[in-house]
């Protein structure tokens, strides 16, 4: 099977990664827009889940989690090291989501953490359609941007968070919470967008094309 470009340089680095990313705390990752998640029990896409940590919380609280993850490493670290939550695995990748939306289900929170910068501009336009329509009326999609140096071996892009709002906006979803912050890691050369947009109650979602 061919690699998903945007995941180029995970698989090799799994199980440090997923050392790395289970060593910061859910509430402290995003202490800026907890207030805006639902309460549990509520229906929650984490895309770009990683090894699970926030899947693993969220389904700690009481939450329906589906954690989509399309590398093969990080999905088997994030069942092994969260074996005891009821949290369903899925492999699958932006921008199509094609397996994620054959389920059929509208989220109440959609969360892509650390995963926007890896999509192009033309995947980030079909992304942003397969997310609208992924996402319940009144529900949230939060997301972080990553600003600064591409790392050696991975595929990042530098992506505004004006540009985000702009395209969130062409399909019914509002900028809720906008925050810039320092990098989790220490790194001095990157700092992050935290971006919350919120899908109004009422809305017509535009339909997604084949990607």
């Amino acid at each position: 099977m061919a690699q998903v470009p945007g995941t180029a340089g995970y698989g090799a680095n799994a199980a440090a990664l997923a050392t790395q990313y289970e060593s910061l705390r859910f509430a402290d990752v995003h202490r800026e827009v907890l207030h805006l998640f639902p309460p549990p029990p509520a229906r929650v896409l984490d895309i770009g889940a990683g090894a699970g940590r926030d899947a693993a919380a969220l389904a700690a609280l009481g939450h329906r989690v589906v954690a989509v993850e399309p590398t093969a490493e990080l999905r088997a670290e994030g069942l092994r090291r969260h074996a005891a939550l009821p949290i369903e695995w899925v492999d699958d990748h932006l921008p199509g989501l094609h397996r994620t939306r054959a389920l059929g289900e509208r989220y109440d929170l959609i969360l892509l953490t650390a995963v926007w910068m890896h999509l192009d501009d033309a995947e980030r336009r079909a992304a942003m359609a397969a997310l609208a329509g992924l996402v319940a009326d009144g529900g949230q999609i939060a997301m972080s941007l990553r600003h600064g140096p591409v790392p050696a071996g991975r595929r990042m892009f530098e992506v505004s968070a004006q540009e985000t709002c702009e395209l969130a906006e062409a399909h019914g979803l509002r900028r809720r919470f906008l925050g810039q912050r320092e990098d989790m890691l220490g790194r001095a050369d990157v700092t992050w967008s935290v971006l919350v947009l919120g899908a109004r109650a009422s809305r017509v979602t535009l339909p997604v094309t084949a990607t």
